[in-house]
């Protein structure tokens, strides 16, 4: 998840571009850069590692930069750590081309290598810049035919921009998957950019690129085709939200946000990992040698909140596909527990931010006994990629709300690809079954579309039960981590007190605090436990609790003891977690909502726990 922002016509495109990055850098801030073609028609820029600020300081001391054409890009890395070499825009060997890129090429590696046996240097460890090597490679003196020609050899989802000095008078730019890319029309003058926000104080007037569509942009116009060059008209919309609403994408709030782009999500945590035969492929990525792997005694699982949420549905999943021990702890109690853990072990270490203080030191103390160390973590070049010996990137893009909601999804997504790619190493499930589940995660974006559909009838349950002092989630197996993240998200921004418990454990304390006033909210989805979670929900319904149940489309007993019912879709049993925290994710935010709090800065937190 990047910015991507460029702009032609008579004015300086400099200080536009930078206003515009500015207003897209909640997309990513690892990195920034841009490229103009100046006054003598060269094609010149510079880029800089770290917020846009540092780029705008280092265009102030190092001498003017100007030019009426030009691109620029605020990074979110995914391939090559942050730095100033791996900051965009790319260019190719000739320094007439330059590439700005949302999003992964999935085949880059064996172009790469064409490349470089043709003769073409690269200069980044990025995927981007074999698109800048492609073009040059394909250019007879068209630029539009070259980038066409490029987008041929390319697969992945991506939005990407392309500057020629050989062609000053337009700017290409192509969308293919979910990646945005917004045309702004004005007079004289063109903008494009990721998101409506970067251009709105510019031009109210825009297009929408649809996947697998370009655009070729000049100062009085456009011309919009598919991928095979057909014509494409599209109604030019009149945008009519204010700045702060349309960095939201017309959310109320980043939560909505965030919670709405969890299908997005997960398709760009599962791509290029699972392979046209149902296998996962993770080896390259994970630099974790198969025959250590293969070799392991045991697992042992930490992080903190959500992390260890989304840990604990993965310590299932271990347990059930790859039968081998595994421990959960809390990143702030490893550090204290005395781990049993040694070079036969494997440690897996969950942070969204890879900066968490307490999951570092557990790190720490994990290499020191010794340990492999595998890093499920979403921001590459962090603390906690550098001290893993392998890492698997979640790519859940930058999340601004401080209640972690696509963190959840993704972690749970990665941690499902490795039990998968750790069953087949060590043969320890059987091959067909591997597969079915590996095919059936390509139906959970759906899955969780279906649910995010219902978020009006999730609203008006919360409007019933949002007076509630405590309410008590409740789950089974691999769904008991499910109970206890919907009580965090509740806790986390309406204040209201929640608390997960494992359903089993109800009648050994719990179940003393029920009456009228007190909702229990169960999932009881089907699986092996389903009817247990039958039974204690029928065991708080004696006791005068409102019933909210999880529960699969149709399911009679679920209708006949809840008082409410989210529904969702049938998945597998072992990727139903992934479904079912959607509708408690929207109640904590609709209750938070309706209650006027605030929902993306909620009261004493932070987004990453820096300090013990």
């Amino acid at each position: 998840m990047c910015g991507i922002v460029g702009y032609i016509g008579e004015r300086d495109s400099v200080p536009i571009i930078l206003d515009s990055l500015g207003r897209l850098e909640y997309r990513g801030y690892d990195s920034a850069g841009i490229a103009v073609i100046d006054g003598s028609g060269r094609l010149t820029g510079s880029k800089a590692e770290g917020k846009l600020a540092r780029l705008a300081e280092r265009l102030r001391n190092g001498g003017s930069l100007s030019g009426k054409v030009g691109v620029g890009h605020t990074r979110w890395a995914t391939h090559g750590k942050p730095s100033d070499a791996n900051a965009h825009p790319h260019s190719d060997c000739t320094g007439k081309i330059a590439v700005v890129h949302n999003g992964i090429i999935e085949n880059y590696a064996p172009l790469r290598e064409r490349l470089i046996r043709e003769g073409h240097r690269f200069a980044s460890e990025t995927d981007t810049e074999v698109l800048a090597h492609l073009i040059e490679a394909h250019d007879r003196g068209n630029l539009e035919d070259a980038v066409r020609a490029t987008l041929a050899e390319v697969r992945g989802a991506y939005a990407l921009g392309v500057i020629s000095s050989d062609d000053p008078e337009h700017l290409i730019f192509a969308r293919n998957g979910a990646s945005p890319l917004v045309v702004g029309i004005g007079e004289g003058e063109m903008f494009v950019a990721s998101d409506t926000p970067a251009i709105l104080q510019y031009t109210r007037r825009e297009i929408v690129l649809q996947e697998g569509e370009m655009v070729v942009v000049g100062r009085d116009g456009y011309k919009l085709t598919s991928y095979d060059g057909k014509h494409v008209d599209r109604d030019v919309i009149s945008v009519t939200w204010d700045a702060g609403s349309a960095e939201k994408s017309g959310y109320k709030h980043f939560m909505l946000k965030e919670i709405f782009e969890q299908p997005n999500v997960i398709k760009e945590t599962l791509l290029g990992r699972v392979d046209e035969t149902g296998d996962v492929q993770l080896a390259a990525e994970l630099r974790i040698d198969d025959d250590r792997l293969r070799n392991l005694s045991k697992i042992a699982i930490t992080g903190c909140g959500t992390a260890y949420h989304a840990g604990m549905v993965g310590m299932y999943l271990l347990r059930s596909l790859v039968h081998l021990p595994v421990e959960m702890e809390l990143a702030s109690e490893f550090r204290y527990g005395d781990p049993v853990i040694d070079r036969s072990a494997l440690t897996i270490a969950m942070s969204q931010s890879g900066e968490t203080a307490d999951t570092i030191e557990a790190v720490k103390i994990a290499k020191q006994s010794g340990s492999g160390v595998l890093g499920i973590c979403n921001v590459v070049g962090s603390h906690l990629t550098r001290l893993a010996d392998g890492t698997l990137f979640t790519r859940g893009g930058p999340e601004i709300g401080v209640a972690a909601t696509k963190t959840y999804v993704s972690q749970v997504t990665a941690m499902t690809l490795f039990a998968l790619y750790l069953a087949r190493l060590r043969e320890s499930t059987p091959l067909e079954r591997l597969r079915e589940i590996a095919e059936n995660t390509k139906l959970l974006p759906a899955a969780v579309d279906v649910v995010l559909d219902t978020s009006a009838d999730i609203k008006a349950v919360a409007k019933r039960i949002r007076k509630a002092d405590s309410m008590l989630f409740i789950g089974r197996y691999i769904n008991f981590p499910t109970a206890l993240e919907g009580a965090l998200k509740l806790k986390e921004i309406s204040y209201i007190h929640a608390e997960g418990y494992a359903a089993g454990e109800m009648k050994h304390g719990p179940i003393a605090l029920l009456d009228s006033r007190v909702p229990v909210i169960g999932i009881m989805t089907d699986g092996r436990v389903r009817e247990k979670i039958l039974s204690n929900l029928a065991e708080s319904k004696a006791r005068e609790a409102p019933i909210v149940v999880v529960a699969n489309h149709g399911d009679r007993d679920a209708e006949a003891i809840a008082d409410y019912v989210f529904w969702v879709p049938k998945v597998d049993e072992l990727l139903s977690p992934i479904v079912n925290v959607i509708p408690l994710q929207l109640l904590a935010y609709h209750i938070a909502d309706i209650e006027g709090k605030d929902v993306d800065q909620p009261r004493n937190l932070a987004k990453t726990v820096t300090v013990e």
